[in-house]
């Protein structure tokens, strides 16, 4: 769980003030990483509703149409980073 410590601690945040812990990326279906990630998020539920090799093409729309200035309104108002450009499994 040391990632994402130092990811809340980069951020400034403390982990009660995450609303939605969202799984993307293959090591995430894993049972284990899950249940880790619950029981770090105090038995938050975890969003599953994305599935997680297709998580990067949704990143990728959004960059394209904030790039293309194309789409919707709140679309161009987003900011997307890359927050873990590396794979953490």
């Amino acid at each position: 769980m040391e990632p994402v410590e130092k990811c809340l601690r980069d951020a400034k945040m403390d982990k009660k003030s995450v609303h939605d812990v969202v799984l993307v990326g293959g090591s995430t279906r894993i049972p284990k990483v899950q249940q880790l990630l619950q029981d770090f998020f105090n038995g938050k539920e975890l969003c599953k509703s994305i599935n997680p090799d297709e998580a990067v093409a949704y990143g990728a729309a959004v960059q394209a149409a904030i790039l293309s200035g194309e789409g919707n309104e709140k679309v161009q108002d987003l900011l997307l980073l890359d927050v873990t450009p590396l794979s953490l499994g």
